[in-house]
């Protein structure tokens, strides 16, 4: 696992990457989806599914996979070793129970804002009939309806299940005190995002106000890096870690974050939901369980019940359990046809942040132009250039890595043609 090490990939960090971020935003968004790729591609060469693949590597290996700058101060490269190397105490056990057990879940997906008192109670009936106690409501546009719709639901699935509520950032601080004060009554566990995600003191400082009621803080869907998270831990500002598998920059972001939990006893609970998120996260939060943490006390991972039918390894919910996947790799593969549905979709328009630039894309069914005017000038075609140059030159460096130091992946075809590829096109 060398060569996932930050430190292999150092060249990208060039002075204009560093401007956009750094390690935030668009860079590391793509940084995210390039290296969940090799990660998947490396599983698959070796046959196994992701958190399989994870929880066989020695301790050490997984260590150095993780950039640990900015966050010694909380977490050293020797804490980590250690606490990877007690929980390999039980560990094929964890294995064995999340084999036959899986990861519990809840869902989002009964509790919409917008849906109506009729939807609600059919969702929530057909969710408990399948076996769901964990359930996320979404609040934040109205007071007084949300209390309606809370009462309502908790009614619906009664006092022993497990309610959450989600705000997606809506208010000020004193506006979610206030607020989430009034819906305590329908006992929540959490409430989700109620500020700004870079807000790390207004985190705080509502997480003691609702400590008295109950009720704790999750956040992090938004969290640009492991430096935010450090601060956020530090700050006693969230009672939930809400890791994202795409937000951050890949595994081994996401590795550094599950540890650092660990350290200060915070309960991970990922985000998931859009395309392809609970597919790679029940990836990490197996990791978690097995390797990590071996807790499941205060843990669940969200699951929202659309869009997997695009992919070749959808996740596989059983009792409201996410069960460990079957196939190799890290379950992103799309199936062909999906891929080039959005292969072929068609922005239209794309207007240029000063109003004077349009970018139109060729729809290759259609044969539609697609206009370069000033496209590559100024702000926005500095962007795109280096954002191709850093992408060329951080494959090349993998590529020519893996070539050197891993004998075993210049076997493997597939893999070998691909970042051959990669480091052409970009």
């Amino acid at each position: 696992l060398e060569f996932m090490n930050s430190s292999a990939l150092d060249a990208a960090a060039t002075e204009n990457i560093v401007k956009l971020g750094p390690e935030k935003g668009v860079i590391h968004l793509a940084t995210a989806a390039v290296l969940n790729a090799v990660w998947d591609l490396w599983a698959r060469a070796e046959g196994k599914y992701h958190a399989m693949y994870l929880s066989i590597q020695d301790p050490k290996q997984i260590v150095s996979c993780i950039d640990f700058r900015y966050i010694t101060d909380v977490l050293t490269e020797e804490e980590a070793l250690d606490i990877l190397v007690k929980a390999q105490e039980g560990k094929k056990q964890r294995e064995d129970q999340m084999l036959k057990e899986g990861y519990p879940a809840y869902t989002t997906s009964c509790a919409w804002l917008g849906y109506s008192d009729q939807q609600l109670k059919q969702l929530c009936s057909d969710a408990l009939k399948s076996g769901w106690t964990r359930f996320k409501v979404k609040v934040g546009a109205d007071l007084e309806d949300d209390i309606r719709r809370c009462r309502l639901i908790r009614k619906m699935i009664g006092p022993s299940s497990t309610l959450m509520i989600d705000a997606n950032q809506r208010w000020d601080v004193a506006e979610a005190i206030s607020w989430v004060s009034r819906l305590a009554e329908v006992k929540p566990l959490w409430i989700e995002e109620p500020t700004s995600p870079d807000d790390i003191l207004g985190h705080a400082a509502i997480s003691k106000a609702l400590a008295p009621l109950g009720i704790g803080v999750a956040t992090g869907e938004q969290c640009h890096n492991r430096v935010m998270f450090k601060q956020f831990l530090q700050a006693s500002a969230l009672q939930f870690v809400q890791i994202d598998s795409c937000r951050l920059g890949s595994v081994n972001e996401n590795l550094a974050v599950l540890l650092m939990a660990y350290k200060f006893q915070v309960p991970v609970c990922p985000h998931a939901g859009g395309v392809g998120l609970c597919e790679l996260v029940q990836h990490l939060i197996l990791f978690d369980y097995i390797c990590v943490s071996a807790d499941l006390r205060n843990r669940m991972c969200e699951y929202v019940d659309h869009l997997h039918e695009h992919f070749t390894s959808p996740v596989v919910i059983q009792d409201a359990h996410y069960m460990p996947p079957k196939d190799p790799g890290y379950s992103c593969e799309m199936l062909e046809e999906s891929g080039l549905y959005f292969k072929h979709f068609t922005f239209v328009q794309y207007k240029h942040w000063r109003g004077k630039n349009i970018l139109k894309l060729s729809h290759k069914r259609t044969g539609l132009k697609m206009s370069k005017e000033k496209v590559f000038q100024k702000a926005w075609g500095t962007e795109i250039n280096f954002l191709q140059s850093s992408f060329s030159v951080t494959v090349n460096r993998i590529f020519f890595f893996l070539l050197i130091k891993v004998p075993s992946f210049s076997e493997s075809f597939d893999f070998f043609l691909i970042l051959f590829g990669l480091s052409f096109i970009m």
